[in-house]
């Protein structure tokens, strides 16, 4: 039985907050936004030249890409206790220290550095991920859609400049070192907006900890189960188009540059896609509807890849695009589906803890297929099926209690910190 606070927090979750207070707090989840994709990105953009600067060889080379996925997965399980102990803000204040510390360590050019910066970064930029969808439900709980909207279409978006600018930044900076150190700068702005945030919440509660939420039990409920899968299944099939899009075109008989080309209009489509699912999905009845819209056109765009000739590269760029865009409908999900912030905190680390682990199988194992077959049908046709397995998902997930906002909380009192939230975390649904 968990023991409560005797008295409520001074501004509930969900009640109306000071103007000031919201306009902060959405220009802290803009600036976290744009953080959360740039390091990879950025990076990715810059490691050929990092390789050439800084000499190491082909197995550092290939651990450094991998560093992210792991680091999302090891580090990102520990978010709901770590949660539980100081309460979301100070937890992705903490995050973001150690995300633009260790990006700004990348810019020494050592092999150690860069490696020791990355898993840094990586490591907060994991707790990050899983924390903000509580973050969504404590502060915006009338908005969670339009919230999650904003943060996951300022990350796609920041990735994107990211890729673009790095490389003639570098350049300028003389060193791909001091290219990917810059980025660096980003994330301390994020964590400098991000301060009076935390600095709010405490001061307008009386203890902001929700409890702690194991997440691995939640794996044995029905709503625990499906937001895991269709988070591990997203993943996988971004990772292995992100990964090996543009090669695979390359190898089809596409030139490098217009495979390039279709590699980026993939990823811009992926933008306004996620605009125009989560406005669907925020309508009433109509979340089942948006998630039918993005999985039916990845899995549309995996079987173009295989019928189609590679001169129409554009029509599977564009369905794929826009099949990536179920990513902010996931996270939407995520942030209403807790009926505590945090249980919503445990679904978010146990489903993106366990589908970033599984998604680092995608780029892998399209890989190994495509060197063993020296084709891509079979690496498509698993691609496809595993498409074909997230639209059973979506359709079971996008029902009933989850499909709906959550209730925006009233002046109760909150559990305090360091106790176990109400038993809801075994509670089958």
């Amino acid at each position: 039985m968990a023991t409560t606070s005797s008295a409520p927090p001074a501004t509930a979750p969900g009640l109306p907050r000071p103007r000031a207070a919201v306009v902060t707090g959405v220009i802290a989840l803009v600036l976290i936004g744009l953080n959360l994709r740039a390091g990879i990105t950025g990076a990715s953009a810059l490691l050929h030249d990092l390789q050439l600067s800084l000499g190491y060889g082909p197995l550092v080379a290939s651990i450094i890409p991998s560093i992210p996925t792991l680091c999302f997965a090891v580090a990102g399980a520990a978010t709901s206790w770590l949660t539980g102990r100081l309460g979301v803000e100070k937890s992705i204040l903490l995050s973001l220290a150690m995300l633009a510390a260790g990006l700004l360590v990348r810019g020494v050019p050592s092999t150690g550095m860069l490696v020791a910066g990355t898993v840094l970064g990586m490591s907060g930029l994991a707790v990050c991920n899983v924390a903000m969808p509580s973050f969504i439900r404590e502060h915006f709980a009338r908005r969670t859609s339009l919230m999650t909207g904003l943060y996951t279409v300022t990350m796609t978006s920041g990735a994107t400049v990211t890729a673009v600018v790095v490389v003639p930044l570098a350049q300028a900076l003389g060193s791909p070192s001091a290219g990917v150190g810059a980025i660096g700068f980003m994330a301390v702005a994020a964590f400098l907006g991000f301060v009076p945030v935390a600095l709010h919440a405490h001061r307008n509660s009386v203890r902001k900890t929700a409890g702690h939420v194991s997440p691995w039990p939640l794996l044995r409920t029905r709503k625990g189960l499906l937001i895991t899968a269709i988070f591990t299944l997203q993943a996988l099939l971004a990772y292995a188009l992100l990964s090996w899009f543009p090669y695979m075109l390359t190898t089809m008989g596409l030139s490098a540059a217009d495979s390039g080309l279709m590699y980026g209009l993939m990823q811009l489509v992926s933008v306004p896609a996620g605009m125009v699912l989560i406005a669907t999905g925020s309508r009433p009845g109509m979340l089942r509807p948006a998630f039918y819209l993005a999985t039916l056109a990845m899995a549309a765009g995996v079987a173009a890849l295989l019928v189609l000739p590679v001169a129409l590269a554009v029509i599977p760029a564009v369905l794929l695009g826009f099949g990536l865009g179920i990513f902010p409908l996931v996270m939407v999900i995520i942030s209403r589906s807790g009926q505590s912030t945090a249980e919503t905190t445990a679904l978010s680390t146990l489903a993106q803890s366990t589908g970033y682990l599984l998604a680092t199988v995608g780029p892998f194992g399209m890989g190994l297929l495509h060197s063993a077959t020296g084709g891509w049908t079979l690496p498509l046709a698993l691609l496809l099926a595993i498409a074909l397995v997230q639209i059973v998902v979506a359709h079971l997930l996008s029902g009933g209690r989850m499909a709906r906002p959550p209730v925006a909380a009233g002046p109760t009192a909150a559990p305090a910190a360091g106790t176990t939230a109400a038993p809801a975390a075994g509670t089958k649904e």
